[in-house]
């Protein structure tokens, strides 16, 4: 089954933007398109509390403008309906915030049909996360690999997991790796030139399921493992939301003055850990 073109939009003597979704409909994610409303009074729509769009510093790409004043994000998922009531795999969404609860950015999974189904949360994917104004400014890619996943042999390139983020779409900033271990789940975070700048390790056991109440955490030390900077942190999301959804909440902890393409690939670092160890295998 073919997967709906992308729209795309151009504004004047800017390159054309790429919109997600099927001509004749909304971009706006979560909102609906349809026929317009019946006369008369209409009851009140909620209204997105956004973030207001900072100025970005010269030489800095608009969409990472916004993690200059950020120090924390909230990564919830959005609980899909039909996934919930069929097992049929969709395509992830993420809500992302600020410690305040505005809107910062809204994530969309790209990716096969077939290759959800089938590869479950081993799929390749492509995570384009919007602004405010619905204008891409990171994207996220993963390539599907057949052999990856091991812990034991992930110092090989075709058996480690591993993410590139852009920001702005087209322009590497960082790139997360699975490391090589033996129990405790450890990742790279990479810069542009794959120079290693940050490390992340995991809790010995990664729990999964009902009982687990606790947060998973994921610490964030400096490349040399002695400091702790900060944590990706996989929170409980209550027992309905952790019984029949594998939608996930996570809260992600950094310096305030860390590079900000570096915040942009620890984002990164939490879709794929949210891959590896908290989408439920259906399949």
């Amino acid at each position: 089954m073919s997967e709906p073109p992308p729209v795309y939009t151009q504004q004047p003597g800017q390159p054309p933007q790429q919109q997600y979704g099927m001509q004749g409909q909304s971009t706006d994610y979560g909102v609906k398109s349809g026929p317009p409303p019946p006369p008369g009074p209409q009851p009140p729509q909620p209204q997105q509390n956004w973030m207001p769009a900072p100025t970005a510093a010269m030489g800095m790409s608009p969409g990472l403008a916004y993690l200059t004043q950020i120090d924390q994000l909230l990564v919830h998922q959005v609980v899909e309906l039909m996934e919930v009531f069929t097992g049929w795999e969709c395509r992830n969404r993420y809500e992302i915030k600020n410690s305040m609860g505005q809107q910062v950015y809204f994530a969309g999974e790209e990716s096969d049909l077939c290759m959800r189904q089938c590869c479950g949360p081993a799929r390749g994917f492509q995570m384009h996360i919007v602004d405010n104004t619905q204008q891409e400014v990171i994207r996220v890619n993963r390539e599907f690999k057949c052999c990856a996943g091991c812990c034991w042999c992930a110092n090989l390139d075709t058996c480690a997991f591993e993410l590139a983020v852009e920001a702005p779409v087209g322009q590497v900033v960082g790139y997360v790796r699975q490391s090589q271990y033996c129990w405790v789940p450890e990742y790279d975070i990479l810069d542009a030139n794959r120079d290693l700048v940050l490390k992340v390790k995991g809790p010995c056991c990664v729990c999964q399921g009902v009982c687990c109440t606790w947060d998973q955490e994921f610490v964030v030390y400096d490349k040399g493992m002695k400091t702790e900077l900060g944590k990706i942190s996989k929170q409980w999301g209550g027992l309905g939301r952790e019984m029949f959804t594998n939608a996930s909440n996570f809260s992600l902890t950094f310096p305030l003055d860390l590079d900000v393409k570096m915040k942009a690939t620890l984002l990164g670092a939490t879709f794929l850990i949210d891959f590896m160890f908290f989408e439920q295998k259906n399949n």
